[in-house]
């Protein structure tokens, strides 16, 4: 009885390890400053509307692996962030939510993992 209640235990936190590693919900989030010169280019592109370089940017972002809040479909857009050196489009990514954006995303392993990026001035 014990040992499968420690086993309980021990799934259980970590499951939330894990879970706590895929998706930063934290107040602060990340600091647009802290990200790739890439990145803060892309986030400027979306202020504007563009032109975006690549055909699926702004597209719907479904969600899939239900890491970031649950949303209706069409919530989520998703906008590259290019890589220096990659031939395609690479795995880095801002995902707004919202139209027009209220919150912004930032992926760098292609969606395993998500960070809310703080609020810009």
């Amino acid at each position: 009885m014990l040992r499968n209640t420690l086993f309980r235990l021990l799934a259980a936190f970590a499951l939330t390890i894990l879970l706590g590693g895929c998706f930063s919900d934290s107040k602060s989030g990340v600091d647009p400053a802290a990200l790739p010169a890439e990145a803060i280019t892309t986030l400027q592109l979306i202020d504007r509307g563009g032109p975006f370089p690549y055909r699926k940017d702004g597209t719907v972002f479904q969600n899939r692996e239900r890491l970031l809040p649950d949303k209706p479909r069409g919530y989520y857009r998703e906008y590259t962030v290019p890589t220096p050196g990659e031939r395609d489009r690479g795995a880095r990514r801002i995902v707004t939510g919202g139209n027009p954006p209220t919150s912004y995303y930032y992926t760098d392993d292609h969606y395993r993992s998500f960070r809310l990026i703080q609020p810009r001035p």
